[in-house]
């Protein structure tokens, strides 16, 4: 699958000295140093709504380290899957009437559309769940042949041989390895609350003759009516969700990889399954460590089709919105944080970004050497951006105000740019 487009990242003076990252697995900021090389794992979207603000906000936050991590003279190894056959996706295909490959590849299309409007650096892999089923199908096999992985009886219509994974099973796999894997190891979950998130999520821990309630789905037998692929031993189907980023992780990045990213909602159950398939399957860690962003609502409340305040990038764009302000929009909140989307986030950040622009030619080389070193330092900190663009707010408005509404000599505004765009991917 080809992804978007990209311009190439401005050269800066010096390089970032490192980064300070929260662990979603381990609760604490975990100190990175710089390395030659750093692998990236980012979920990528159920096509299908694409691109809400929710979407955007987490691919850029996940632009942010991305573009850290080249800052300090890393190559980045970054993989970013398309669940483009899954339940979500065939329901809304046909209640909508429309085909579900037609649905999937215009989804598709008008998020390479948004990521690149956005400036967020594409994947070097960019996978789809259709195209990743000939890798799916052995290591799906290979898991039933070593007794991790079981089929299940149908009940209530339900044909047989769906194949469940073992968490039981790979719990006790290597216990006496410091790295193994355990239920519970990246969101930290008592098994009440996973049994709950679980049946809200696409799990399905009250069906009958699983062996363990939380056990996830590797392969879906074909249902009628259902898209399927020839599955060898396994027969006819189609793949679950978690292992799709598991077999596409391990193919393409290291293992253990350095980030696993995502939204917050996927801490549990897709990170903490695709972890236990990666253990299981090659007995390393899937990734080093964990990072999620935090949820975007609207107006105070959850954010939804149902609900029918979906805040679409593509709206936006279509609107008029310049995407460097809705990318400022995302950028004035923590990555981490929930936040909500109202008119008066979208119109800090349109002023936010007419300022720097009326700035701009008011910068000097000294201005710009001071206003990188203090971005690489606030991204440094657990990609601190809303105290980045406080810091290039703070210069813009005095320099501004001492301009008198003269003109400088632009002697730094290349620079300013650059800096802009490289760290931030603000483009002016």
């Amino acid at each position: 699958m080809i992804a978007w487009k990209s311009t190439p990242v401005p050269e800066l003076d010096g390089t970032q000295s490192g980064i300070s990252l929260f662990d979603t697995a381990t609760q604490e900021r975990t100190p990175l140093e710089v390395h030659p090389d750093r692998s990236l794992y980012v979920c990528g979207i159920t096509p299908y709504d694409a691109t809400h603000m929710g979407h955007a906000s987490t691919y850029v936050a996940f632009d942010l380290l991305n573009r850290t991590w080249r800052d300090a003279g890393s190559v980045v190894s970054y993989v970013q899957n398309v669940t483009d056959v899954d339940d979500p996706l065939l329901e809304r295909a046909t209640a909508t009437g429309v085909d579900w490959q037609d649905l999937a590849a215009d989804q598709i299309a008008l998020f390479r559309e948004d990521m690149e409007a956005l400036n967020v650096l594409p994947p070097d892999h960019y996978i789809g769940a259709v195209e990743a089923i000939d890798w799916i199908i052995p290591a799906v096999e290979g898991l039933v042949a070593r007794g991790l992985a079981y089929a299940v009886a149908g009940v209530g219509g339900e044909p047989d041989g769906d194949i469940y994974f073992s968490l039981d099973a790979a719990a006790v796999l290597d216990e006496d390895d410091a790295d193994r894997w355990f239920l519970g190891q990246v969101s930290h979950l008592d098994v009440e609350t996973m049994v709950a998130l679980s049946a809200q999520r696409g799990g399905d821990p009250t069906r009958p003759h699983k062996r363990h309630p939380l056990d996830p789905l590797l392969w879906r037998t074909a249902r009628t009516g259902e898209p399927q692929w020839p599955g060898a031993t396994l027969g006819d189907g189609r793949p679950g969700w978690h292992i799709e980023c598991a077999v596409i992780a391990q193919r393409f990045l290291p293992a253990p990889f350095t980030v696993q990213g995502g939204g917050s909602d996927l801490v549990f159950p897709h990170h903490e399954m695709s972890a236990s398939h990666a253990w299981a399957a090659a007995g390393t860690p899937l990734a080093q460590h964990y990072s999620h962003a935090g949820m975007v609502g609207y107006d105070g409340g959850k954010m939804s089709k149902s609900r029918g305040n979906l805040v679409l990038v593509s709206k936006l764009r279509r609107s008029g919105v310049d995407p460097a302000a809705i990318r400022l929009a995302i950028l004035a909140h923590h990555y981490r944080s929930d936040w909500s989307w109202t008119d008066r986030v979208l119109d800090d950040a349109v002023a936010r970004l007419g300022t720097w622009r009326d700035a701009a030619h008011l910068a000097s080389p000294s201005d710009v050497a001071i206003l990188l070193d203090s971005v690489r330092g606030h991204l440094a900190d657990d990609l601190d951006a809303p105290s980045a663009l406080s810091s290039v707010d703070a210069w813009a408005v005095t320099a501004l105000a001492s301009s008198g509404g003269g003109s400088g000599n632009g002697s730094g505004r290349q620079g300013l740019t650059d800096v802009l765009d490289a760290l931030l991917g603000v483009r002016l």
